[in-house]
């Protein structure tokens, strides 16, 4: 039976990963961002995104793919369109900015709507987060990411696109944003790693080994297979057409051409932010989508079902449970972080009893 879990205090999980992050160079602002993004995944229960993400981190950052000081920039290439230059930031860090920019071009200048894209940061993390702090400001956010090849294609042996993700958040009158965020693959190598952590095996059918043989042990699997077969891999490889190859900074083909430097961690993606006030008052819009996501709510269910929930529900709910108990994390993962914390010279978690 898998250990149970340690439970500790969001905000002082906040605390220590901000403290950590700035025990390795990370600049105040930016160790925010990213402590922000990765609480905001943990609280939600999307583990795979969450705490769990922060060892790797401090990789990236020690092995410079990650740039602890990046020199962002940004050019408005048309009345709607922007273009991040990230320089390897987190994306956390280069996300905030691209929803900054994406708001002010949709509402304060008028312009309704506002494609940004990012070019060249290092894992946006849970883009979920993104989405729903558009949403927060009234506006539709739909976020779309591309990244290094991780993920199987039917046919072919060995990975050939990424895992990349897709979220909508939508605003809702007094109730919180409907929210989907999702992978395009079976399910997030993050998420493998959970299952390795927590001492479980895989659900059958999502990932392979690293000969492409199907498994549920999560030591031995190597890739996620496709959501959907080529459906799956087919929604991936538009994401990299629509960010890397459109945002002048493609991944796949440079990779698997073998061109130098091509190996480089990076990720690119496209944030776009409409105001439903083009349609008529934002208020009535949103009142509009509460109403339908209770119809949803509202209808018959099965015998022996649990209660009908539209996307967004579950999240918000573990958020609730896990601010007032406490964030879980696998006994495992509680010593790698107290480990490095122990080498940066600085306290252990406070776990809750």
């Amino acid at each position: 039976m898998p250990p149970s879990p340690i439970r500790v205090a969001p905000e002082d999980l906040d605390r220590f990963a901000r403290a950590l992050l700035a025990a390795h160079a990370v600049p105040e602002a930016h160790a925010a961002r990213l402590s922000e993004a990765l609480l905001w995944a943990s609280l939600r229960g999307v583990d795979s995104h969450g705490i769990a993400r922060l060892p790797r981190y401090l990789e990236l950052f020690a092995s410079g793919e990650a740039n602890r000081e990046p020199q962002m920039s940004e050019r408005i290439l048309a009345p709607a369109v922007a273009l991040i230059e990230a320089d390897h930031a987190p994306g956390a860090v280069a996300m905030a900015r691209a929803v900054a920019v994406g708001a002010r071009i949709a509402r304060d200048q008028g312009q309704g709507v506002a494609w940004v894209q990012v070019k060249g940061m290092v894992h946006a993390g849970a883009i979920g987060a993104y989405a729903e702090a558009v949403a927060r400001q009234d506006l539709i956010g739909i976020v779309m990411l591309a990244g290094m090849p991780n993920m199987a294609w039917p046919g072919v042996r060995g990975a050939a696109v990424a895992t990349s993700p897709l979220a909508i958040g939508i605003p809702a009158a007094d109730a919180p944003p409907f929210l989907i965020d999702m992978a395009t693959a079976m399910i997030a190598l993050g998420q493998i790693r959970q299952y390795e952590l927590r001492g479980e095996p895989l659900p059958e059918g999502c990932a392979v080994t690293a000969e492409g043989e199907p498994t549920t042990d999560p030591a031995k699997a190597r890739m996620p297979l496709p959501l959907g077969g080529i459906k799956g891999a087919g929604l991936s490889l538009a994401f990299e057409l629509l960010t890397s190859v459109l945002g002048g900074y493609p991944i796949l083909a440079p990779l698997h051409g073998g061109a130098p430097g091509a190996k480089r961690h990076r990720q690119n993606a496209a944030l776009i932010i409409l105001d439903p006030a083009c349609f008529g008052p934002a208020e009535r819009f949103a009142a509009a989508v509460a109403e339908t996501l209770a119809a949803i709510r509202g209808l018959p269910r099965l015998s022996g079902s649990r209660a009908v929930t539209v996307p967004g529900d579950r999240g918000a709910a573990t958020a609730a449970e896990r601010r007032a108990a406490g964030i879980p994390l696998p006994p495992r993962l509680a010593t790698e972080l107290e480990d490095l914390a122990a080498k940066a010279g600085l306290p252990p978690l406070p776990h809750r009893g």
